[in-house]
Formats: structure tokens, sequence, C-alpha cells
């Protein structure tokens, strides 16, 4: 369960909640009583700060070439648009470096082709970064996270047999889910854009 502060619950690190904690009441004993929505608030806006410029600026700064834009969406929010040649130094980066860890990762096909949103999370902040790629639409290929996240094999696998997405370098990329189900060389969840 979250700690306690004041009388509202919060999700953040401990320093975190000491930090704001202290300028949230320290301006309630300056005469400016807050009212609870306005702590909220507060903490909120300084939460952003705290959780999404740094990691954001960190990935500007290391991979400049290969991030096409960031979109921060809220203080828990990052989308971070990214050259698909860059996702494996980017995906160890972010385990390695940034502790922060690989839940799932999900694809569409659109008419600028298939994209892929993997989705990290930096459990001690609240903090879910999607790292989005976006495909050719006549050769779906990229690099398998497989070998550095477990977690990622049979996403990667399902992706593959209903998209038709090649997962470079991925141990097993044998059927999962189609066995039966519909032809070879057929991918359902490809659409017929005019």
């Amino acid at each position: 369960m979250p700690a306690k502060t004041g009388s509202y619950y919060c999700r953040d690190s401990e320093t975190d909640r000491e930090l704001i904690n202290h300028k949230v009441w320290e301006n309630g004993r300056n005469g400016e009583e807050k009212t609870r929505n306005e702590k909220k608030e507060t903490i909120n806006k300084q939460l952003n700060k705290m959780n999404s410029e740094p990691i954001a600026e960190k990935l500007k700064e290391r991979f400049k070439d290969d991030v096409l834009s960031i979109t921060i969406k809220n203080q828990k929010r990052i989308i971070v648009r990214v050259n698909p040649d860059s996702i494996v130094n980017i995906a160890e980066f972010l385990y390695m470096k940034e502790e922060f860890r690989f839940i799932i990762a999900s694809a569409l096909h659109t008419k600028q082709g298939f994209e892929i949103h993997y989705h990290f999370s930096k459990d001690n902040i609240g903090l879910i970064l999607n790292i989005h790629v976006i495909l050719d639409m006549n050769n779906p290929q990229i690099e398998s996270l497989s070998n550095m996240f477990n977690a990622s094999n049979w996403i990667e696998r399902e992706m593959h047999e209903l998209f038709g997405i090649n997962f470079l370098n991925h141990p097993n990329q044998e059927k999962l889910i189609s066995e039966g189900n519909w032809a070879e060389g057929v991918y359902p969840m490809r659409k017929e854009f005019k």
C-alpha cells in the first residue's frame, strides 16, 4: 500500500515524497492554506519535472540521431519515437543504466506502416515509457528483444503470427496461437489500405 502523506496517498519514492511534502506543508505554514486538490496539483507538477524530464533529456542526449520525437503525455507517461535500428541499444540503456523494466509490447498496422510500442516501467516512481517504432510496410522487420528480455519472447511470436513482422535473431519464431486457425502466410491483423 502506498505511504500516506497528509490526507492523500503518494506512490512515489521516499525522497520525492519528503521533498514535495516539505514544500507543500511549508507553504501552508506561511498562511497559504492549500486545499487537498491544490496540494495534489502541486505534487503532480513537481513529480512531472522530476520523473519525465530527466529520462527524456538523457535519451535525447545519448541517442540524438535515433530519437525522432518525444511526447510527454502526463507526469506518468512518455512516448519516445525512435529509429527501429536503435531498439536494442535503447532497451539495453533503459534496462541496464536507468533501471526500467520491460512490461510488454503491442503492435498495430496503420497507413504509416507497422507500429510497435515497447512499454517500459520505472516502478519506484510510477513512470511508463513507451518506445515507439514504425516499420516499413513492405518489409516489416526489427531486432528481437527476446535475447535481453524473456518476457518479450511470446509477444514477439504473436506479433509475427498476427502481423507478419519478422523479429531478427529471435530464438524461436515457431507458431504460438495460429496452428490450424488460418493458412500459412496469412496475417489476420494486417489491413488493406487504399
